[in-house]
């Protein structure tokens, strides 16, 4: 199977079917040599006659029923079902946009968490390993970054795990990149600004005129202060550093350096220009050039961090999952608060950098090797998170 119908029916499973990843691997060459290896050809079967490759009849349903819709709407002109970034644009596009940088702020706040140590500590959540980057990377950029507001940082941390998972995509063969797209993002790039993060570059766009403090305020407080909580003194810290962070700053004063938006090569690439007004637009940003939208790094915190299961019928309702995913987030930002809180002072922003990658390894979610864990789930323990923590 040529690598695009692999990576087309790998994305219909996953992403229209809902077909755990590492089943959805295991069945390609099954659906192969069944000539079902297309949403079309899957649609014209029932969901009896592919139970033999998805003994859970309940999972064969699905994937038929997805295949249909699926077919339907491209037979109609609409691809949106297997595109996400379509479908992640509709929803960008659908709700108006915030009318000031404190509504902006105010509309990405995240889930804040007051759970005693010792409760945190017993709490386990279920994820996979993407999101718990993002989470580090977002929490990391508070101390090495702390003039930046929220959506700057989920930005810029939404920036570091795109780019980075692309590249782990491309070296697995999940996904294919000509070095033609590389040069070409490489020349659209050129003249952009960048930071680093964790080792990698990211091109961004600088927000001058983002007011999004309130006035008197300074530093990393204000509308972000009551969002996550705990290091308000941090930044005060970190002042001496900012003028590192961002290439040409050298010079400029600490305080006068602008709000940032992390740049998308890929997006400016591929998009045309009335697709990237649009989702500007709810991002608030006022440039042509698209960039990594704080919703969507926000939407993807949100969603991502389940309960482990005890094996038994879940009745609970989307609303309820949804509030127990984003109680769970608020925890593990919490714990994550707590460990690069005990380190804040005895480490520069730059040793904090360093060692986020060491600490992540050791907490993150075990999964298979190579393509088979790519996307896989597993459990996550705060107790793992909490005992990095800096010791008296």
């Amino acid at each position: 199977m040529a690598a695009v119908e692999l990576q087309a029916l790998l994305r219909f499973l996953s992403q229209d079917a809902k077909v755990p990843l590492a089943t959805a691997l295991s069945k390609v060459k099954e659906l192969q040599q069944a000539n079902l290896a297309t949403p079309e050809k899957l649609a014209k079967v029932k969901a009896t006659e592919i139970t033999t490759m998805f003994p859970d009849e309940k999972m064969a349903k699905v994937i038929i029923a997805a295949a249909k819709r699926v077919t339907k709407k491209r037979a109609a002109g609409d691809d949106s079902a297997s595109s996400p970034k379509k479908r992640k644009k509709e929803s960008l596009v659908s709700d108006d946009a915030p009318t000031s940088p404190a509504d902006l702020e105010a509309s990405v706040a995240l889930p804040i968490s007051t759970t005693p140590e010792d409760a945190l500590a017993k709490m386990t959540v279920f994820s996979n390993r993407a999101p718990l980057f993002l989470a580090f990377t977002v929490t990391l950029l508070k101390h090495t970054m702390p003039e930046q507001p929220l959506t700057s940082r989920l930005s810029l941390a939404q920036a570091f795990i795109s780019t980075s998972s692309r590249s782990r995509a491309v070296n697995l063969g999940i996904q294919t990149l000509d070095r033609a797209d590389v040069e070409a993002e490489e020349r659209l790039a050129m003249g952009q600004p960048s930071v680093v993060i964790l080792g990698k570059e990211i091109k961004v766009l600088r927000r001058w005129g983002y007011e999004w403090k309130e006035s008197g305020e300074t530093g990393r407080e204000g509308v972000e202060g009551s969002v996550l909580g705990g290091d308000q003194e941090a930044g005060a810290e970190h002042h001496d550093t900012r003028e590192e962070i961002v290439e040409g700053s050298a010079e400029a004063d600490a305080e006068e350096q602008p709000a940032l938006w992390a740049l998308d090569l890929e997006a400016l690439r591929k998009s045309n220009k009335s697709d990237i007004t649009l989702a500007n637009a709810k991002a608030g940003n006022n440039s042509s050039l698209p960039i990594y939208t704080p919703q969507s790094a926000r939407t993807y915190l949100l969603k991502s961090f389940d309960t482990p299961s005890d094996g038994k019928a879940s009745k609970t309702s989307a609303g309820a999952r949804a509030a127990i995913k984003e109680q769970n987030l608020g925890c593990l930002l919490q714990a994550l608060n707590l460990l690069y809180e005990s380190w804040a002072a005895a480490l520069s922003p730059a040793e904090l950098d360093k060692r986020t990658w060491g600490w992540y390894v050791k907490v993150r979610p075990e999964v298979e090797q190579g393509v088979a864990g790519w996307g896989g789930k597993n459990e996550i323990r705060l107790a793992d998170i909490l005992a990095l923590r800096r010791q008296p």
